[in-house]
């Protein structure tokens, strides 16, 4: 039995197709929908801290934003990246946290800014973050930990 479809040597794919179908493209795709559930699972969160218990958003938000750095640790080292770059466990969670505390450093900068001073509320701030501390944790766990 022979196989109907046609595949072009490596060499002769159009660098869209070689784009799209790479294997960096993949794991940033399986990043950003990991980072859905972790942010679903942070912004829950923050919700039930700040409105529900009545804790400060600042410090709602800290907490919110450290059980999304578990769950987005969880599924990038089960699931997103193909490869590794540390041997040790412990190592990697430390780099991988550190990364995640200076995106929880932008992401309480931009809620301080944004409701703090201007009065923005909460749950918006923090979606306004959420761009800025994305770009931040994807190049950096991917340069430093997953390359």
């Amino acid at each position: 039995m022979t196989n109907d479809i046609a595949t072009a040597p490596e060499g002769e794919t159009s660098p869209a197709v070689s784009l799209i179908g790479s294997e960096h493209t993949h794991e940033f795709v399986r990043y950003l929908l990991a980072s859905v559930l972790a942010l679903a699972a942070d912004v829950s969160a923050l919700f039930l801290l700040t409105s529900v218990a009545g804790i400060s958003y600042l410090l709602s938000g800290a907490l919110a934003f450290t059980l999304g750095l578990v769950v987005i640790y969880l599924l990038s080292t089960r699931w997103v990246f193909t490869t590794r770059s540390m041997q040790s466990p412990l190592a990697e969670f430390g780099i991988f946290a550190g990364i995640g505390l200076v995106g929880l450093a932008l992401n309480a900068l931009v809620l301080w800014i944004l409701t703090g001073w201007l009065g923005v509320f909460y749950l918006i701030s923090k979606f306004a973050s959420i761009v800025l501390v994305f770009a931040w944790n994807f190049s950096a766990r991917k340069w430093m930990l997953f390359h």
